[in-house]
């Protein structure tokens, strides 16, 4: 068993770990195309490009934000088979103060596809869809 040393030790007085008190999560996308994903966050869902990352003159990363919310894309490399399946099993929820039904609405005009919505759920409104690579994403309204 490992020993725990007093001076790293972040237990609480109670002896149980000290709980992980994060302050942002950011999340990473691997993306088929770089160019297609980011064109389709920047042109149909609205993010901001902050930076876009360069290596020998070939876009491999992009850091994009949804007002507070920072995204990062990927150029998928190939490593594990370029018909992979991306996005299984989780869906990232966008959260705002927008008007829900507005915001789905100029989705839809600028060609992007809801799975389904704008619907009341669990007291706030909603909406789903997926990015080129099939990342499912939710954007809600406040509780």
């Amino acid at each position: 068993m490992d020993s725990v040393s007093p001076v790293n030790d972040t237990r609480t007085n109670s002896g149980a770990p000290e709980p992980l008190n994060a302050i942002t999560l950011g999340a990473s996308l691997t993306a088929t195309s770089l160019e297609t994903s980011l064109a389709w966050y920047r042109d149909v869902l609205g993010f901001t490009v902050a930076r876009t990352f360069e290596r020998d003159g070939k876009m491999y990363a992009a850091s994009l934000r949804a007002g507070a919310v920072p995204v990062l894309l990927t150029q998928d490399n190939g490593a594990r088979g370029s018909e992979r399946v991306k996005g299984e099993g989780f869906s990232l929820q966008f959260t705002t103060a927008q008007n829900i039904d507005d915001l789905a609405r100029g989705i839809q005009d600028r060609g992007g596809v809801l799975e389904s919505g704008p619907v009341d759920i669990m007291g706030a409104r909603a909406f789903r869809l997926r990015d080129p690579d099939g990342f499912k994403l939710v954007i809600s309204s406040e509780r």
